[in-house]
């Protein structure tokens, strides 16, 4: 069960983060989480917890936020002359100036690019959007052919901006992804969709459910490590706040 939920702005590691804590009444003990990527942090107390312990259990652990961060990557803003990667490809992000034109890929003097038009402080937002519409394309073909591979079927497929987990499956047969793994490469997208189908036949993480995934995604293993070194740098990617350059 769920108590009160507050949000502070905390100085740590030489950034400011915003760390949630939540009450909860079946917690025995204060836990810390670092979010994915590094953006923020989450906290978790028993219930009746006071605002002196919260800092001193923040100030107990600061040497192991200290080091934990310190070999994240650091978080970054997408704004005019950045890179962002789209399939795994580094794209440099120009804006256009010019109002009504969408996002779209392109090439300048051979090098890969993201054109994003509209307002400088709509970005970050325009770029959010245009890559939800690619991971939505690119997901929805890849689990239909390994639906039509395994002799499965999905009701719905939801992209969200999930930190704890690329993808989930429940067992009325709704998929969920991360829209953010469009920016990995393509075989790695190809291992989220088979892995969530296969989670269709298999709801565990057992032998069967492997095998199934390996089947529909011959390079599962080559993905796994990817999104294993490079995961956190995917989320360390902030869309909320615009850049204005």
């Amino acid at each position: 069960m769920t108590g009160s939920v507050k949000t502070l702005d905390i100085a740590v590691a030489g950034r400011r983060l915003p760390l949630t804590i939540r009450e909860n009444r079946r917690a025995t003990r204060m836990t810390l989480r670092i979010e994915p990527g590094g953006g923020a942090l989450k906290m978790t107390i028993p219930a009746g917890v006071g605002d002196r312990e919260v800092r001193r259990f923040l100030l107990r652990h600061n040497g192991w936020l200290d080091s934990r961060l310190s070999k994240l990557p650091p978080v970054r803003h997408p704004a005019h002359g950045a890179w962002i990667p789209l399939r795994g490809r580094d794209h440099r992000i120009h804006r256009t100036g010019r109002v009504r034109e969408l996002c779209r890929p392109g090439e300048i003097d051979g090098e890969p690019v993201l054109f994003v038009g509209g307002a400088p402080e709509h970005l970050s937002r325009r770029l959010a959007e245009f890559l939800k519409r690619e991971a939505r394309h690119d997901l929805e073909s890849a689990v239909a052919r390994h639906c039509e591979r395994a002799g499965l079927a999905v009701k719905t497929l939801r992209l969200k901006d999930t930190r704890s987990r690329w993808g989930s499956c429940s067992s009325s047969g709704n998929l969920s992804f991360s829209w953010r793994i469009v920016m990995a490469p393509d075989h790695v997208i190809d291992y989220l969709a088979a892995h969530e189908v296969a989670h269709l036949r298999e709801m565990n993480h057992g032998r069967a459910f492997w095998a199934l995934c390996e089947d529909l995604c011959p390079r599962t293993p080559e993905a796994r490590k990817w999104l294993k070194n490079n995961g956190s740098g995917l989320h360390a990617i902030d869309f909320s706040r615009p850049v204005v350059t």
